[in-house]
């Protein structure tokens, strides 16, 4: 039952930040920045437990008692029931705080099987009554071999990830653990180029257009051969209706 309960939140545990390598010169955390790109959903960057692959396995939510992750130090108090803090089960939370609430982010993805990055947030979303439910059922427990994994500088050992324990009402038990989110160089599926390409335009769309997305990538494809005034246009702009009025000149508004 390896995949049983992986691939929900290649996005709830996290993963590791190994694989990406900072130029000299570069902030510490580049490397960071570089690796958070690796998921395929749109969720706080420490998490990576899988409720999808579990889903179709469980036909009734309402028969589960209890769902216990064990992790590292870092996520259970941080994102998980460690923190104390009543907002992180609260339906009317701010999505920044939905963020961060590893219990609410594997309820909502082992019901919908999947996760949007916007209606996966939406206010009538997390006040469903049934969610609300199970939601409440999650707790997170430290584990000090996550916790180990977590500081590993051992890149093929360095983990963001967890072991989930589902108890139902008649005394069954159904449990799994994920070390890698799927998109890790380290997961099921590593991410490539185009699945980069992908996950851009999603988070795009509506936002930027077609053709604005299509000039960046361009540019960024390539990137290597830009030339100096090329790099300024290496940005893109959003549609104007997303952007309120503009009332006066910032500090990096310049003359083209």
């Amino acid at each position: 039952m390896r995949h049983v309960i992986s691939a929900a939140i290649a996005a709830v545990l996290g993963f590791g930040v190994a694989h990406a390598q900072a130029p000299q010169g570069y902030p510490a955390d580049y490397a960071k920045l570089i690796d958070a790109a690796k998921k395929e959903a749109k969720v706080v960057i420490y998490s990576t437990t899988d409720a999808v692959a579990a889903s179709p396995l469980i036909k009734d939510f309402e028969a589960i008692q209890k769902i216990v992750i064990h992790t590292s130090h870092h996520t259970h108090y941080v994102i998980g029931t460690g923190a104390n803090d009543p907002q992180k089960m609260d339906p009317k939370a701010s999505r920044e705080t939905l963020d961060h609430s590893i219990m609410y982010i594997f309820a909502v993805a082992l019901q919908d099987g999947g996760w949007h990055h916007e209606r996966s947030y939406a206010p009538e979303r997390a006040a469903r009554p049934d969610t609300v439910a199970l939601w409440h059922k999650i707790r997170t427990v430290e584990d000090p071999e996550w916790t180990r994994r977590y500081h590993s500088q051992n890149p093929k050992e360095k983990a963001f990830g967890g072991r989930v324990v589902i108890t139902f009402d008649d005394g069954s038990v159904l449990e799994d653990e994920i070390a890698f989110a799927d998109a890790h160089p380290l997961g099921a599926k590593p991410f490539k180029r185009e699945n980069y390409v992908s996950k851009f335009r999603d988070l795009a769309d509506g936002i930027v257009t077609r053709a604005e997305q299509d000039r960046f990538l361009d540019l960024v494809m390539r990137l290597p051969k830009l030339t100096a005034d090329e790099l300024v246009d290496l940005t893109f702009t959003v549609e104007p209706a997303h952007l309120g009025q503009v009332v006066s000149r910032g500090i990096f508004d310049q003359e083209r």
